[in-house]
């Protein structure tokens, strides 16, 4: 943090500098100075953080630039060696030294032009940079570079302009000049490195940060960082805009050996985040440094429903015993706490669909006599935990009881489970509904939660991270929202916090009509360690404004029918491997985006058509793809859905895979064998998180007092 305050300070003066004296060879040496006391801070530059990548004799890192890609400030590492012919850079710049030594010399252009593509230099002086030291250039002026020594250096760069964007830069083969070359148009940037001890200090000192794992969520599920959220670079410009919707957010990425994160970094630079650093050595470097790993997805949320129940003494109830109750035909109802789409794959007979934030605010309507035994469910343990839980906290006079191990604790007792169901716990009428809110109201007290007016959300996200979150059903999202909402169903949001809301820190502002699905759901984000969590009062929900979609590359398409007509065509299917697996065009290969570079010898000179569910992510890999092969690849119109709609068949089954299925992570009951063993192995790991957690200070769950 010291040192983004540090450049943060340069930036703003050497901006001050450039608007008071224009760019001139006196303001230059204002600048010039600025850069060499930053340089000669070499504590702010620890070589751990600045590798140069084996094989290169030269790495920039970024380090700083503006919105606009003005005022760009690079880390320049070098082996002796390194060395770059005469060239120029269309900018204003000036170097300055870290350690090591920069030989340059300068010269300028005497041909005036006159001959478009030969050029004639001329030397002017020469000086070696090292710390103390700087120089500083004029657009149009040409210098080399040589690495000297026998110590690896770094040097800062200062450009008036970002190097990503500079495509008129020309070099010359020798010192007295020769035939005008195009001179490194867009170079090879990377973010900054950060160790694992010093990620933990960042944790510990409660900033904002996201920390962003950009494996493929398969992969992340083999073991991640507690507060990672996973974030695979396959559909980056998808989901990032939500993630992290600041785009002066620190943010953290994470991989296995840095190539991918280094990739990401690249993403995200080109979509207008400044602040990134990437997890030196990964994973194993955070492990190695006695750090816990974790399995599984949506762990601080798993881990959450566990330390509850141990907490708060949740009582529960086995399979068995409901099933009895049920055979008995005695006095209860069962509320299922899941969405209504996990509802109609399998659900306990009788069960009504009431998703978690749905629970207070319908249980009145659903079990209208206080004799009725409320029984809480969900697939596992988790939403079963925090549903019931939610009843009892709101004071409601049934007995509650979570359903122990949810569906899976069914089936694994040999139980027979529904599916293809819709039943769904209806809205409260009038006075289920009064009573509701009566329980939201005491629910509210013992949390103390706070509230905000929506003329005051502008307010909160000044300079900060705001996260404006509609807890109600999806279909009342639809119908009409708060402008600038994301639809969260309460209960989706306690269960899988991690995959709407990346940066930690974070402001949250909850909405709903009433404020009971609000009010629950901020009780239980503030027991989890949100800090901020507001419920918004009073709000008119009547915007039907699309959430913001990222706008996706042009791409050359050809409709269903077309496709059906082509010969000789390979068809890269991007949607998921459950999606694939469940149909696909006939013919089709499962591909993952961020994994094409690997393939380009199999692809070789066929005709390439991409395709995902709706074709989105398809355009984005077309346009990969078409950069790495150096010619037109072609999206399917509408995608996958289109060829359904357009009622031409699918082929099902995992037929022809380019990668593993490891984009996702697998849940027990989206396998085709041993799903009985993958239940207990995942209620064995959930159970198993409370022992974790209790060993890792990344866990920072709060307690509240009781009644």
């Amino acid at each position: 943090m010291e040192r983004a305050t540090a450049v943060a300070e340069l930036i703003g003066r050497v901006r001050a500098i450039e608007a008071r004296d224009g760019v001139s060879r006196a303001s230059l040496e204002l600048i010039k100075a600025e850069l060499i006391a930053l340089a000669s801070r070499s504590e702010l530059f620890p070589p751990a953080h600045f590798v140069n990548v084996p094989g290169r004799t030269g790495t920039i890192y970024h380090l700083a630039e503006d919105a606009g890609g003005r005022f760009a400030l690079y880390g320049s590492a070098g082996v002796p060696g390194k060395a770059q012919p005469p060239h120029n850079h269309t900018t204003w710049a000036s170097i300055a030294g870290v350690y090591g030594d920069e030989h340059n010399a300068f010269y300028e252009r005497t041909d005036r032009g006159e001959t478009p593509d030969e050029g004639r230099l001329k030397k002017t002086h020469e000086l070696t940079i090292r710390r103390g030291n700087a120089c500083a250039m004029l657009p149009d002026d040409f210098h080399t570079i040589e690495v000297t020594g026998s110590a690896e250096s770094l040097h800062l760069h200062l450009y008036g302009k970002t190097l990503e964007d500079l495509p008129d830069r020309i070099g010359f083969p020798s010192s007295t000049g020769g035939r005008v070359a195009r001179f490194m148009a867009k170079p090879e940037i990377y973010a900054t490195r950060i160790e694992a001890r010093e990620l933990r200090s960042l944790i510990g000192a409660g900033g904002e940060l996201a920390i962003l794992d950009v494996r493929e969520e398969g992969v992340h599920a083999r073991g991640h960082l507690f507060l990672a959220t996973s974030a695979p670079l396959s559909q980056f410009e998808l989901r990032i805009g939500h993630l992290v919707p600041r785009a002066g957010t620190r943010i953290v990425l994470v991989d296995d050996d840095e190539r991918l994160a280094q990739r990401a970094a690249r993403v995200l630079r080109r979509l207008g985040y400044r602040n990134i650093d990437v997890l030196a050595r990964g994973h194993a470097a955070w492990q190695a440094a006695g750090h816990e790993l974790y399995s599984g997805v949506h762990v601080p949320s798993k881990a959450f429903g566990e330390h509850v129940e141990h907490r708060d003494g949740t009582p529960r109830i086995a399979a068995a015993d409901l099933k009895a109750k049920l055979d008995a035909a005695e006095d209860l109802v069962i509320l299922d706490s899941r969405p209504m789409s996990e509802f109609r794959v399998m659900n306990i007979p009788g069960a009504l669909d009431c998703p978690g934030a749905e629970l207070v605010y319908r249980v009145a309507q659903a079990a209208p006599r206080a004799e009725t035994l409320v029984v809480v469910n969900c697939a596992g343990r988790t939403r079963s935990i925090i549903g019931a839980q939610s009843l009892i906290n709101a004071g409601i006079p049934n007995r509650v009881v979570a359903l122990k191990n949810g569906t899976m604790g069914w089936h694994l007792a040999g139980l027979e489970l529904e599916r293809g169901q819709s039943r769904a716990a209806q809205p409260p009428s009038e006075i289920p509904l009064k009573i509701s809110i009566e329980a939201a109201a005491r629910v509210a007290r013992r949390f103390s939660i706070r509230t905000v007016s929506v003329n005051e959300l502008e307010k909160l996200s000044e300079n900060r991270t705001l996260y404006i979150f509609d807890v109600r059903s999806p279909e009342e999202y639809v119908a009409g929202h708060l402008p600038g909402s994301v639809s969260a169903p309460g209960g989706q949001l306690v269960q899988a916090t991690d995959i709407y809301c990346a940066v930690h820190g974070a402001r949250i502002a909850l909405v709903d009509n009433d404020g009971v699905r609000a009010t629950l759901t901020a009780s239980w984000l503030l027991q989890m360690g949100w800090e901020e969590v507001f419920v918004v009062k009073d709000a008119v929900l009547d915007s039907t404004d699309p959430a913001f979609v990222p706008k996706a590359p042009l791409c050359p398409v050809l409709s269903p029918r077309e496709l059906k007509e082509e010969k000789d065509i390979l068809v890269l299917d991007f949607g998921t491997s459950l999606q694939y697996r469940d149909g696909h065009v006939p013919g089709a290969s499962f591909a993952i985006r961020s994994r094409l570079a690997d393939h380009l010898q199999e692809i070789g000179s066929k005709n390439v058509v991409c395709t995902s569910p709706d074709g989105r992510l398809a355009r984005y890999a077309a346009a990969d793809l078409a950069g790495l092969l150096g010619r037109e690849v072609r999206v399917l119109e509408g995608g996958t859905e289109a060829w359904r709609a357009a009622g031409l068949p699918l082929e099902t089954g995992e037929t022809k895979l380019l990668e593993p299925p490891e984009d996702l992570y697998y849940k027990p009951y989206d396998g085709k064998t041993q799903i009985e063993a993958a239940m207990r192995d995942y209620l064995q790991w959930e159970v198993a998180l409370l022992e974790q957690i209790r060993r890792d200070p990344d866990c920072r769950f709060r307690d509240f007092p009781a009644h």
